[in-house]
């Protein structure tokens, strides 16, 4: 797959999650997928990422920068967002916060075989306790 035919690959999942598609995720992931070292099937990153869109209802994944080489994808994410549940153990402030996530795909057959993601969580933990 060429790097155009990539970036429109994970340019669509980035849609897909924007829009809260996810039961098209098979359409871009493998099942199982890797995630973070972890094993996945498509049911179990579906529910994570529900997790994620519920307790920031306007979660919305905004691309600031993105290189494709070969099959693999590397994506700095920015998120302006307001938690209203606790966000990965951290109570929500009501306030909106802003993070970012640095998150590396590895592609097979044109769907993500293998994510790596890595989240500010100490500018998430900041901005919560004020």
């Amino acid at each position: 797959m060429g790097v155009v035919d990539l970036e429109g690959r994970y340019r669509g999942y980035l849609a897909c999650l924007n829009e809260r598609r996810l039961d098209d995720l098979p359409e871009f992931v493998h099942d199982p997928v890797v995630h973070n070292d972890r094993t996945l099937s498509v049911v179990e990153f579906q529910e994570l990422l529900r997790r994620d869109a519920t307790e920031i209802p306007d979660l919305y994944y905004a691309v600031e920068l993105l290189v494709v080489q070969g099959e693999r994808v590397a994506c700095r994410i920015r998120f302006d967002c307001t938690p209203t549940a606790s966000f990965r153990g951290i109570p929500p402030s009501g306030r909106p916060i802003s993070f970012v996530e640095h998150v590396f795909y590895s592609y097979r057959d044109g769907r993500i075989a293998e994510i790596w993601s890595l989240i500010d969580m100490d500018a998430v933990r900041e901005q919560l306790s004020r």
